[in-house]
């Protein structure tokens, strides 16, 4: 029963947003996710955390963490929105920078993996991907409830984006690597290890690990490895910060290369979450000390 009411109210989010004009699906997003931060005092406090560490604690107000709430409920507004009959309305509104590196990677039949931080609408980096000739693969989390993976699948297949569900190591890895020998294209979000076992960084100042999977597919294929930063625009749209790809150094020991590697991603990864620190929408615990804190409070 519980999953039917939660796939239900998906598709109610969806029906709602789906037939409003754009500006005020965007509007009612950022005004319901503002609103949110209200009723989530434990999410507000990790998140201006997690705020403190791009601008400094004494930046990080409570007045500024609230505009993370809103940027991330105009992610959803967005993808509630969006149908298959709205990507050239997509395209036509998004700015893609430094896509000279998608491009020359494609020409030379390189495999291409874009490393992307949890900025704007990730989403909308699948149509503009493809509008550069790199259609992407996508892994996407297998949760509980069936329906509403699935209505994430659909709703990334109208993107055009493809996506591989986690649930066995091989098996996703193996589709990845498959991709990538065969010149495509994968994207992968890169600043949050899911599973608590990464690759040691230093991030903002602090230790905590990232996800293994960019720095050591692109390794093992010689892909390029690509970071992109996904942002809203000040009104309709988006904008795409390609930055030029990783080179992959020459050290012997594979394990040493891919942190190296891993480590100069996360570099790149601050400079993109600093230009709109208010898009990053990171609301879980990201560092040991976040997880600390939790356990201390719930004690």
């Amino acid at each position: 029963m519980r999953e039917t009411i939660e796939f239900a109210a998906y598709r109610v989010g969806a029906a709602l947003f789906g037939a409003l004009p754009e500006p005020v699906a965007r509007t009612m997003g950022e005004w319901l996710g503002w609103l949110t931060s209200f009723v989530s005092r434990q999410k507000l406090g990790l998140v201006r955390r997690n705020l403190a560490r791009v601008v400094g604690s004494e930046l990080a107000t409570v007045r500024r963490t609230r505009r993370v709430f809103a940027s991330y409920g105009r992610y959803w507004a967005e993808v509630f929105w969006v149908r298959a009959s709205r990507r050239d309305e997509i395209l036509a509104n998004s700015e893609i920078l430094g896509a000279e590196h998608i491009t020359d990677a494609v020409a030379a039949g390189q495999g291409i993996v874009l490393a992307l931080p949890h900025m704007g609408n990730w989403e909308a980096a699948g149509p503009a991907a493809a509008s550069l000739g790199a259609p992407v693969l996508a892994v996407a989390e297998s949760l509980r409830n069936r329906r509403i993976v699935d209505w994430f699948i659909d709703i990334r297949s109208q993107l055009g984006i493809d996506v591989i569900l986690t649930g066995g190591e091989r098996r996703t890895s193996g589709a990845l690597l498959d991709r990538l020998k065969r010149g495509g294209t994968i994207a992968l979000l890169a600043d949050r290890d899911l599973a608590g076992t990464g690759i040691e960084v230093e991030f903002f100042g602090e230790g905590t690990t990232v996800p293994a999977g960019p720095a050591a597919l692109a390794d093992r294929t010689g892909a390029a490895l690509i970071p992109v930063g996904c942002y809203f625009k000040q009104g309709r749209g988006h904008r795409f910060d390609v930055r030029d790809p990783i080179a992959i150094p020459e050290i012997a020991d594979k394990t040493e290369r891919i942190a190296t590697v891993a480590q100069s991603l996360v570099l790149i990864l601050e400079e993109l979450i600093r230009a709109a620190p208010e898009q990053w929408h990171l609301f879980q615990p990201n560092w040991p000390s976040d997880r600390i804190q939790l356990e201390e409070m719930g004690s």
